[in-house]
This record gives structure tokens, C-alpha cells and sequence, in this order.
């Protein structure tokens, strides 16, 4: 009997520190919805537009997808754009601990848009590789709007805007500091829709209860051991 209350003991203590472990190795970051002032340079002249915009990311292996969402369209078109023929792209620029810019794009336009109302940019995605272990920010950068086989606007900030998530990274091999070599930006062509803290969730927690598993297991080891000592 008092085998089995250390027994039940230990594995508590173990369960105990695998839940402190979680605690301290969950990631940290911080998104907010900001108002970007969009000036655009069209086939019809200038345009302007304020439009908020979210960055999340989720997690995947060494990288990030990181997804860029638009409340708002940013121009109008002055012609009917037919289903399909219109593509969104733009630059996030990276600050902080990392520099440089990422590149995301979305999907083809699933339906016609009607002349003289708002081209909807919806959601645009890409990947982030960290170089540089720490915390980056990931401001709105220049967007532009291909459609009709031409670039048909692009827009850039003109209020300086705020970063739109700050994410604190480890760089591939835990390296950090300045090391003169590129940034972490990798052009993408689009990839899965995005969700950051919404930064990861699922692949954090399944880092993190393989970790929990781990640490529980080797708890149970140990007290299996000390049993069989003291039975001896």
C-alpha cells in the first residue's frame, strides 16, 4: 500500500511539472486590427481608401503561414471584372528582430464583381521562415490588385501604420542576433488559410502534449524504479 501511494504521488508531481511546462513554453504574441490609409495608383487615376487590416499566423514545422485579412476593399472598378480574373498580392514588412518582407497572395476572385463598386480583397496568405530568433512585427506593406492581365492598382500606406501582429520567433537551430544574412521572407504563392494566435494552436499542442507525454513518462520510470528498489 505505501508503494502505491508514492506510486500515485510521483505520477501527480509528474503530471504537475508537464502542466508548468506547457505554461512556460506556450508562444507569445500580440495582434491588433488596424486602420490603414491606402493611397492607389489605377488605370483610371488616383484612389484612395481606409481599410482595417488583420495579420494572424499559424505555425507549421520551422515556419509560418501568415494570413492577411481586409475588412474592406481599398478601389473600386470602373468595369465589370468576370469571375476569376482578378488577383490580390501584397508585402508585409518585418521588424523587430527580423527584417525584410513577406509576401502573400490570394485567391482569384470566385465571382464576378460589378462596375463602380468595391474589389473585395478578402484574405491573402504566404510563409515566414524565421532567420533571427526574437520578437518581429509584421506591418502592412504595399498591395496591389492584378486583374485583366495587368496590375490595375497598387496601394501604399500613407499613415505609417502600426504593426499588425508581433510574434516572437526562434530562428531554425535557436540562432539570434544579427548575422547580416537575409531576412526570413519567403515569397509564396498563397498555401492554406490562415488563424496565429490564432497563433498556431493545433501544432503548438501537439508540440506541447508530446512534451507533457514525455515528461510524465520519464516521472513513472523513475517511480517504477524506486518500487522495484525498495521491494528488493
Amino acid at each position: 500500500m505505501p508503494n502505491r501511494r508514492r506510486t500515485a504521488s510521483a505520477l501527480t508531481a509528474a503530471v504537475a511539472v508537464a502542466g508548468s511546462a506547457v505554461l512556460l513554453s506556450a508562444p507569445a504574441a500580440h495582434a491588433a486590427v488596424v486602420d490603414v490609409n491606402y493611397a492607389c495608383e489605377t488605370k483610371i487615376g488616383p484612389k484612395s481608401a481606409v481599410s482595417p487590416v488583420d495579420i494572424t499566423a499559424a505555425k507549421s514545422g520551422s515556419s509560418y503561414t501568415i494570413t492577411m485579412s481586409f475588412d474592406k476593399g481599398v478601389s473600386d472598378s470602373p468595369v465589370e471584372l468576370p469571375k476569376g480574373v482578378m488577383t490580390p498580392r501584397a508585402e508585409l514588412v518585418l521588424g523587430g528582430a527580423d527584417s525584410g518582407k513577406v509576401q502573400v497572395k490570394g485567391a482569384p476572385n470566385t465571382a464576378a464583381i460589378p462596375p463602380n463598386t468595391p474589389i473585395k480583397i478578402g484574405k491573402l496568405t504566404g510563409t515566414y521562415t524565421p532567420k533571427k530568433s526574437g520578437r518581429v512585427t509584421f506591418t502592412a506593406g504595399t498591395l496591389t490588385v492584378h486583374a485583366l492581365g495587368m496590375d490595375a492598382a497598387v496601394c501604399k500606406p500613407t499613415n505609417s501604420p502600426k504593426p499588425s501582429l508581433e510574434l516572437d520567433v526562434t530562428a531554425a537551430g535557436g540562432s539570434g542576433g544579427s548575422d547580416g544574412g537575409p531576412s526570413g521572407a519567403t515569397d509564396s504563392g498563397g498555401g492554406s488559410g490562415g488563424q496565429l494566435p490564432k497563433t498556431g494552436p493545433l501544432d503548438s499542442a501537439a508540440a506541447l502534449g508530446t512534451l507533457g507525454g514525455t515528461v510524465l513518462l520519464t516521472g513513472a520510470a523513475g517511480v517504477l524504479w524506486l518500487t522495484r528498489r525498495t521491494a528488493r
